[in-house]
């Protein structure tokens, strides 16, 4: 068979049934392969939502996610996709056209080294030199995305390759030398861990985003029971833990709840679970906080663990199979004094009346009103963290965001990947004006689906978090405002959507009963005070 016709046989042996890509004319050997394929092909409307749609996707299904594009341009607009997936550990297989082979280098039409300007946010990459070595490659790329710390792997695949006549042989299994992930974890370190917990007054669980990819929440849920030990998160490890358990007390970080911060100021013990600790997530502690504090880190990737901040008690391993492990060893501790104090920094809110929409109130409200089984896919800005402190955790649920890289135009066309890969549950896209208008092509991809997502747009005429940023700092704003933002509504009737403009709290309830009745996507566009702030 043409090494093209190999490429989607490896997909088909893989097991994948969805792929998200835009053709041109150094992928269409593959296309033509495709076509011929029972694979459901999305016709994404910008490379960058194929790589977004694949991650939703990949989040959601828990299946590796895969896009495909052409050379060139195609490639390079996947880039902040690739770079976004791998920062939040998203498996991914990303299919590119390159150029001839003996072309490579001569800067051909609609050619770019695309292996070289990832190289430092893929998890791997390949430029297919000879297509007998096709099937191998496809076979580790998918172990290798999906193995250890998940992430993205490239294939770049020149179009002289792709013609080629292959005899397929597809490889049972992957061996590649330097590369052997550790999952379980060393019974010594668990060990120390437990000894740790053990003697602990003041004990504190950070969940990161590697409990969610690991699956690790029903073992963490037990852990917390079992120990009584109080647990927060990071914005990534937002849903690992019910936020109507007793012993949850929040997201911490630089946006992140008083009590929490709190506790992780003032703890004897922090358990990091499969959380890389960034600036973000730390908040900018400095280590004087942590010269009578122990860190027990718990990480699939060594190289995370003590790279930010010093750890006594490392354990390299999967996180669920070390709290399968943990669980066993660890016995229940008195805690209810130290959780009344962290309590005790909980700072009561109230609604704040204003002549706009409140966000924070609507989140609340929607979040009622959405099934135990619902997704949340939030974008980046102040509607990220709108969502993030306000959407209610349920096991079952799932909340999507970018949170390493903070890419903005990535809810939608991750909200199309997730409701592509569970039809029958609920998904509702959050996002700001800026970031609507950043992916808003994805709305023709979400129409011609014919998917019914909820997006909740929150409209204020501006940036919001970088206006927010510049009041806190310089008292001035700069380079924020929105002006002439589009009529919104129109622009999704235009697509065929229906939608619903709001510009009270009281009208928020009715808005949100119609777009959950719809039967196709549904836009509500709240209209925001421009100085509405995130806490």
């Amino acid at each position: 068979m043409k090494a093209s016709e190999a490429i989607i046989k490896c997909l088909i042996e893989e097991k994948v049934n969805t792929v998200f890509g835009y053709p041109g004319g150094a992928i269409v050997s593959v296309y033509e392969a495709l076509r011929k394929s029972k694979i459901h092909h999305v016709l994404v409307r910008h490379e960058q939502g194929a790589a977004h749609s694949a991650s939703g996707y990949a989040r959601v299904s828990g299946k590796t996610g895969v896009c495909i594009t052409t050379s060139g341009p195609g490639a390079t607009n996947l880039i902040t996709g690739i770079a976004s997936a791998y920062m939040d550990s998203i498996p991914l297989v990303v299919i590119t056209g390159q150029v001839r082979s003996d072309m490579i280098g001569r800067d051909m039409f609609q050619e770019a080294d695309i292996t070289g300007a990832t190289e430092s946010f893929t998890k791997h990459s390949y430029l297919v030199k000879e297509a007998n070595e096709l099937p191998r490659i496809m076979k580790e790329a998918f172990y290798i995305a999906a193995t250890g710390r998940p992430g993205p792997v490239l294939i770049d695949v020149p179009s002289d390759i792709q013609d080629a006549r292959i005899d397929f042989v597809y490889p049972e299994w992957v061996d590649i030398r330097g590369y052997k992930p550790t999952l379980k974890g060393h019974i010594g370190q668990i060990k120390k861990a437990a000894k740790a917990i053990a003697e602990s007054e003041r004990p504190l669980i950070v969940a990161g985003g590697g409990v969610t990819l690991s699956h690790a929440e029903p073992e963490l849920l037990s852990f917390v029971e079992k120990t009584g030990i109080p647990a927060a998160h990071t914005l990534m490890g937002k849903g690992a833990l019910p936020s109507g358990n007793a012993h949850y007390v929040g997201m911490i970080g630089t946006h992140g709840f008083p009590e929490a911060n709190a506790a992780l100021s003032k703890s004897d013990l922090l358990i990091f679970i499969g959380a890389r600790i960034a600036d973000r997530t730390w908040g900018g502690a400095s280590e004087k906080l942590l010269e009578n504090t122990r860190i027990i880190h718990i990480d699939v990737d060594p190289a995370e663990i003590g790279k930010n901040v010093g750890t006594q008690i490392p354990v390299v391993g999967d996180a669920k199979q070390i709290l399968l492990d943990l669980n066993e060893k660890v016995e229940s501790k008195n805690t209810a004094g130290w959780i009344s104090e962290i309590q005790s920094f909980k700072k009561s809110g109230t609604r704040k009346e204003t002549q706009a929409v409140n966000p924070k109130y609507a989140i609340k409200l929607l979040s009622d009103m959405l099934s135990d089984e619902a997704i949340l896919v939030a974008d980046v800005g102040q509607n990220q963290l709108w969502a993030a402190r306000n959407f209610e955790d349920r096991m079952g649920r799932k909340f999507l965001t970018s949170g390493g890289l903070g890419t903005m135009g990535y809810a939608l066309p991750a909200a199309a990947g997730a409701k592509l890969a569970a039809p029958e549950r609920q998904v509702v896209a959050v996002v700001g004006d800026g970031g609507f208008q950043m992916s808003m092509s994805e709305l023709g991809t979400i129409s011609a689906n014919k998917m019914g997502i909820v997006i909740l747009l929150f409209n204020n005429g501006r940036l919001g978090m970088v206006r927010e940023l510049q009041d806190q700092v310089y008292k001035a704003t700069s380079g924020v405002d929105l002006d002439k933002n589009p009529d919104f509504i129109k622009l999704c009737e235009a697509y065929g959507m229906k939608g619903m403009r709001v510009s009270r709290d009281a009208e928020l309830e009715a808005a949100f009963q119609k777009a959950l009745r719809s039967k196709g996507p549904f836009v509500v566009e709240c209209m925001v005070d421009a100085h509405e702030s995130t806490l």
